[in-house]
């Protein structure tokens, strides 16, 4: 027996699930369907970080939507992710990450985000606990938040089910068909469903998809080590981050020192994991301890990553299929996914629904792949080489 719906969304991750809750509140009847549990994969093992500072211009718009539903998660969901608006700080002390870090913190000021930029004395006033060091920059920004991923993505679908939706688990599609009443689907543990409206959010598995409607992507399955440390006295308020890639670091209110860094590492041949090498743990203890010397003794108690997509450009891919009437894509965070899916939901729900999204996503075009393909400069800075040369 086909159960129809108005809406089949293939992936319960970030992008997923908010697509099915704003999809819902427009009165959509919607099917949430997951291969495996909702949130498990880069959804629920990210750094938890919502920063605004950092992001490609063109992407503002997006993320400075996408962090005003952050900041009323509660109100929109009924449920808390832990959101804290911690604050954020960024590090530089190379010169070509100097000058990276003031274009950073020019384009943040014209997109309308508050920074402080701080150098010298000030910088050492503002982190008595940072070890100084000579040309040191810092830019600093108070809207920069941070939420447990693990809480998130199933704060959303409980939303999307208590609105009308439907959630199909554990139930991977090895079917896709297409006609002129839509789309079919079915699995070995789904029963039919059909809708005129397919939206695939599968992650770091969406251009199996693509490639059937005839849009090659070239996706990336990767992430980045990321561990965390004992509790220990809580003294790091804002997240911090620099500029050159070897430190992500926040602490939760527990004491745990959370950690991630670049390279980020490729996934396993099989796409199902990310493995983290025992030496870029080490690298990552290494550079804690020459920023922050207190933490030099601190216990590494877990290590993990991650199967995330990424892209060449580093942007996500969003909006309707150029093939495929019906189709519409949400994949391809390329690691900031996580702070921009509210508002990759609520526009791309707009536009399923035949209404202009707050947003422009014209950007973010799965076309743009059709003509030249241009690597962005984060992707040849946050990846091993041989990853992103073999890959793209």
């Amino acid at each position: 027996m086909t159960q129809s719906f108005d809406a089949v969304i293939v992936g319960g991750g970030l992008f997923g699930a908010f697509t099915g809750l704003f999809l819902t509140r427009m009165g959509k009847r919607v099917a949430l369907v997951e291969r495996g549990h909702v949130g498990a994969q880069s959804s629920g093992a990210n750094f938890g970080k919502l920063r605004l500072q950092g992001r490609a211009i063109e992407q503002y718009p997006l993320s400075l939507a996408a962090q005003s539903h952050w900041e009323n998660f509660e109100s929109l969901t009924g449920e808390g992710c832990e959101y804290d608006r911690t604050g954020m700080i960024y590090l530089a002390s190379s010169p070509d990450g100097r000058q990276k870090l003031l274009k950073y913190a020019q384009n943040s000021l014209a997109c309308g985000l508050e920074v402080e930029v701080v150098e010298g004395e000030a910088l050492r006033r503002k982190m008595p606990w940072l070890a100084a060091q000579d040309g040191m920059i810092a830019s600093c920004s108070t809207r920069c938040a941070v939420a447990n991923p693990r809480l998130g993505t199933p704060a959303v679908v409980r939303a999307m089910l208590r609105g009308g939706g439907v959630l199909f688990d554990n139930a991977e599609v090895t079917r896709i068909a297409h006609g002129s009443n839509g789309f079919t689907l079915s699995g070995p543990t789904l029963d039919t469903v059909s809708a005129p409206v397919l939206v695939n959010a599968a992650g770091a598995w969406a251009a199996a998809i693509c490639a059937q409607f005839g849009e090659e992507v070239p996706l990336i399955a990767a992430g980045p080590p990321q561990f965390v440390t004992e509790p220990l006295p809580y003294t790091l308020r804002p997240s911090l981050y620099t500029i050159e890639g070897d430190l992500l670091l926040r602490q939760i209110p527990r004491g745990n020192f959370i950690f991630a860094g670049y390279p980020r590492t490729l996934a396993n041949a099989d796409g199902e994991h990310t493995l983290v090498p025992p030496q870029k743990t080490l690298a990552g203890m290494r550079s804690v301890a020459r920023k922050l010397p207190f933490l030099r003794h601190a216990e590494v108690i877990r290590v993990w990553s991650g199967v995330e997509g990424y892209l060449p450009d580093m942007l996500p891919v969003l909006g309707p299929s150029q093939t495929t009437p019906g189709l519409f894509h949400a994949f391809g965070g390329s690691g900031g996914g996580f702070q921009i899916a509210p508002a990759v939901g609520e526009n791309l729900a707009y536009q399923i629904c035949g209404r202009p999204p707050p947003v422009d996503l014209t950007r973010y075009s799965i076309g743009r792949f059709s003509s030249n393909l241009v690597v962005s400069e984060k992707m040849t800075s946050e990846f091993d080489p041989s990853g992103y040369d073999r890959r793209c």
